[in-house]
């Protein structure tokens, strides 16, 4: 039996990985490049990168085949195109672009740190109403975990 983090350390073995500053760099000289984010839609909701792509882990495999309903014609086509997945710590992420090899992607990376290296380094972030959020107010978010991300974005969404 394996433990989560000994599946992310032999995932780590088999996939590239970026840091935050090179996902900015590379994003900044290769617009055409695909952020995949793979968290929760209410963690994305909160706060993401400005032009990221939301597609959840828990569909991630049928969202890259046409037959499936959960299918993101943008990601099927995309096999050959330059994609950095991100989470929140790096850690989904790195599960994620495993598959996406598996499944044939060719250019695949994960952003080492997540989110939470994204923020440390300061760079934007921005809510479900596209406005750019502090990178403490962020800090507060991700110190407080994912139930109070839910609730805060849930209250947000209602108002």
């Amino acid at each position: 039996m394996k433990t989560f983090k000994q599946i992310v350390e032999d995932a780590r073995q088999q996939v590239s990985e970026l840091m935050p500053w090179d996902v900015d760099e590379l994003c900044r000289s290769h617009p055409d490049t695909l952020v995949l984010d793979i968290r929760e839609e209410c963690e994305f909701a909160s706060f993401h990168i400005a032009n990221s792509m939301l597609v959840p882990r828990g569909i991630l495999e049928t969202a890259c085949e046409a037959e499936y309903e959960d299918a993101v014609p943008e990601l099927i086509t995309a096999r050959e195109r330059e994609i950095v997945i991100i989470c929140r710590s790096g850690n989904r992420s790195i599960l994620a672009a495993q598959t996406l090899q598996t499944l044939g992607y060719k250019n695949v990376k994960s952003m080492q740190t997540g989110l939470r290296g994204w923020n440390d380094y300061e760079l934007p972030l921005i809510n479900a109403k596209r406005e750019v959020l502090d990178p403490e107010q962020v800090d507060l978010l991700l110190a407080k975990g994912f139930s109070s991300a839910v609730l805060q974005t849930d209250r947000r969404l209602q108002s």
